[in-house]
């Protein structure tokens, strides 16, 4: 070993010693007759002092040619300092050097290489290795780290198995796109790298290995945000011979030992709350809980009048609803003004934004008050449970947009009031989702996956066991069976699913269900989402053939490992906790990649030469 130490690990204790380090040059200040060299490597930084009227004249010439980021070992002896520093663990000591060596010189860096860094985001990834030297950026890492080894310890000593699932599989039309691999050795013919091992693991439970986990990596080419990559990492895990408790109950107890091995602090139970009240009272199925202000409904209220006053804008609206922000009634037009901007941004889209003010003085004031009176106004902050100083802020237009624009409202007033503090933890299980959600056309999705029903979670998902008949129904109904009795004329309803996520601070970390393990089930939710005997088959024969022999019940869930690491680092995007991110293109700017490949590499694969463009 070239070294003895660490540049972290020195002491006041260890005076005296005669040590080795290594590391990089973080930086030299000389000051005449004193050059002071601090040392950085992963654990620490080490100030290395050279007198240079005592010091051997080869180590201050050496000492003053060191630049910035070149590669150093130094061997000397430890001194205590005379004036000592408590910003870094090795405050209470220094190096007296008797030799320095420049194992490897440095070009100038883009950017510093120090926690206040004046490089930008896109300068950083060009650089990443260089921005991994970087102290916060090693400790992203350091906790990720640690978040993989405690995850292994709790699972292992569940009895769960880490086993490995192929990386080259068989694009299925579900989720989200593909990313694809032409095959050398079959023309025309392609892999798809795996969104999740889902039938994988599935057959796993199959195979007789009842608890299975995998820390994986998975594929998906969607759009880019601060909480998505085109490659990721799960928590993958599954169960045989268990019911919704039984994941629940098992994978609560990982989330908690994370939260006190990795953080420190005990987690307490986690409480459940149904898909239906999470999108009445929050807007949304990952609700924030760190803070109140539900959303309040105003259209169904018998006792407070919003109709027929003239108001054309609740007139015409699905939904009137609102938020009460306590204390706020104090706000300026302007702060309004703003608030009112920021509803009606592009990515919320509302058309306005109504406010009442609960005046200290008792009086009730709003900017519709030219069509409702202060007694109407009153009654409207005794449903909102609104005290004197209280601000209202209500919305309205069609259902399901309004609620989307109120929970981000909602969210945004959290932020300005800092009730959203990343350094405290709400967590909570999300469950009862519908099985099943109607697509009209969304763009972003394929063609064949227009205009019918799709699967909320994925097409594997157990319904409830109260739904069970109702996707049978529907794919008899598909499959145009005569269905005259129709159930003794049970009324049709979306079927929930057995199904769960995981939410912290608002954010899904998990999810998953209890699949189906029946293969006549899985047929007919295949038939609901559209397809053909022939297509189900085609794409998943190799599930159903296996469900014929001795399929057990199970189920499992996937944790977003990435988003559990910045979720516990305190930061908002997950691509300062993996090593070498993607940018908000897709890119690796580091490698430059994706990038193009030579004409005899695709010759080999069958590619064409000719790029086609898209239309």
């Amino acid at each position: 070993m070239l070294r003895t130490h660490t540049c972290g690990e020195l002491r006041k204790a260890d005076s005296g010693k005669d040590v080795y380090i290594c590391g990089w040059v973080q930086g030299v200040r000389d000051k005449g007759s004193l050059l002071w060299i601090d040392v950085r490597d992963r654990y620490g930084i080490t100030q290395v002092t050279v007198e240079t009227e005592k010091a051997d004249a080869a180590i201050v010439d050496v000492a003053r040619s060191l630049g910035r980021e070149f590669v150093v070992s130094v061997s000397g002896k430890v001194n205590e300092r005379y004036s000592k520093t408590d910003k870094i663990a090795t405050g209470e000591i220094e190096i007296y050097p008797d030799k320095i060596t420049i194992l490897n010189k440095a070009a100038i860096p883009p950017f510093t290489i120090e926690e206040n860094t004046d490089g930008g985001d896109e300068l950083r990834m060009k650089y990443r290795y260089l921005d991994l030297r970087r102290e916060s950026v090693r400790k992203n890492l350091e906790l990720r780290h640690r978040l993989a080894i405690e995850t292994r310890n709790y699972l292992d000593s569940q009895h769960f198995l880490e086993v490995e699932t192929p990386v080259l599989i068989k694009s299925t039309p579900e989720g989200a796109r593909d990313f694809v691999v032409p095959s050398r050795m079959h023309p025309g013919q392609y892999y798809a790298l795996p969104q999740s091992p889902q039938t994988f693991k599935q057959l796993l439970m199959v195979s007789g290995f009842d608890r299975y986990y995998q820390i994986v990596k998975c594929f998906r080419d969607e759009d880019l945000r601060a909480d998505r990559q085109p490659e990721f990492t799960q928590i993958d895990c599954e169960m045989s011979f268990v019911e919704r408790e039984d994941i629940l109950n098992t994978f609560e107890g990982l989330i908690r030992h994370l939260f006190k091995s990795v953080k420190g602090i005990d987690i307490p139970a986690l409480p459940r709350m149904s898909y239906e009240h999470a999108m009445r009272y929050y807007g949304n199925d990952k609700p924030d809980t760190r803070f109140e202000m539900h959303i309040t409904e105003m259209k169904s209220l018998d006792t407070v009048s919003v109709f027929s006053a003239g108001f054309k804008v609740f007139d015409d609206a699905e939904l009137v609803a609102g938020i009460c922000v306590k204390g706020c009634a104090n706000y300026t037009r302007k702060q309004l003004d703003e608030l009112t901007e920021f509803v009606k941004r592009p990515q919320i889209s509302a058309s306005g934004l109504v406010y009442v003010r609960c005046n200290e003085d008792g009086t009730v004031k709003s900017s519709v008050d030219k069509f409702f009176g202060e007694e109407e106004l009153k009654k409207w902050a005794v449903h909102f449970q609104a005290a004197s100083g209280d601000l209202i802020l209500i919305l309205a237009g069609p259902e399901e947009k309004t609620r989307k624009a109120l929970s981000e409202l909602r969210l945004e007033m959290g932020t300005r009031l800092g009730y959203r503090d990343k350094n405290k933890f709400s967590c909570l299980w999300v469950i009862d989702f519908p099985l099943l959600e109607w697509n009209e056309g969304d763009p972003n999705l394929p063609e064949s996956m227009r205009g019918r029903w799709v699967a909320k979670h994925h097409p594997f998902t157990s319904p409830s066991k109260e739904d069970v008949t109702i996707v049978q129904q529907m794919a008899a109904e598909k499959r145009g069976e005569s269905l005259a009795k129709r159930n003794s004329g049970m009324e049709f309803r979306v079927p929930n699913a057995n199904a769960y996520d995981m939410v912290i601070n608002g954010v899904e970390v998990g999810g998953g269900s209890i699949r189906i393990h029946d293969k006549e089930l899985q047929q007919n939710m295949f038939t609901v989402l559209g397809f053909t005997p022939e297509e189900a088959e085609k794409q998943f024969g190799f599930l159903l053939n296996a469900f014929e022999y001795g399929a057990p019940p199970h189920g499992g869930i996937a944790f977003g490992f990435d988003r559990l690491c910045s979720l516990f680092g305190g930061a908002d995007s997950i691509r300062d906790f993996i090593a070498f991110p993607k940018n908000n293109s897709g890119r690796d700017v580091m490698i430059d990649s994706p990038s193009e490949i030579s004409d005899e590499q695709k010759g080999e694969l069958f590619i064409q030469n000719a790029t086609t463009e898209k239309k």
